[in-house]
């Protein structure tokens, strides 16, 4: 799924999340005013879209570092219901479907079920 050469450290989206994962001030703004924070730090229409609509996989293709895809997830859903149904979880499944599935079946012939 995720893959640090892909990342493009140029992309205002990993700038803006350095910054939002460090200050309480805007991580508040988070759920109230995210396309004022995303216009504030240069996103394009994409980037922002894909932040909007939680899709891990449209936006590491964008190049966002895989270390933020996860942040900005919690962002939205929080970390307390870190499980196989939490909704950022959901968001991964649906972006990585085929990745999904062998990850579970490897997941059930280890269990031995």
């Amino acid at each position: 799924m995720g893959n640090v050469e892909r990342c493009d450290t140029t992309l205002p989206t990993n700038e803006m999340m350095f910054y939002v994962r460090r200050d309480p001030a805007l991580r508040a703004r988070w759920r109230t005013d995210l396309a004022g924070i995303a216009k504030e730090f240069g996103l394009s229409g994409a980037e922002y879209e894909a932040i909007r609509d939680r899709d891990p996989k449209r936006l590491m293709d964008l190049g966002v570092h895989q270390y933020y895809v996860p942040q900005i997830l919690r962002l939205f859903f929080g970390a307390a219901q870190n499980e196989n149904a939490s909704a950022a979880l959901q968001c991964y499944r649906r972006a990585f479907p085929e990745e999904t599935a062998k990850a579970m079946e490897l997941q059930a012939r280890l269990e031995g079920t």
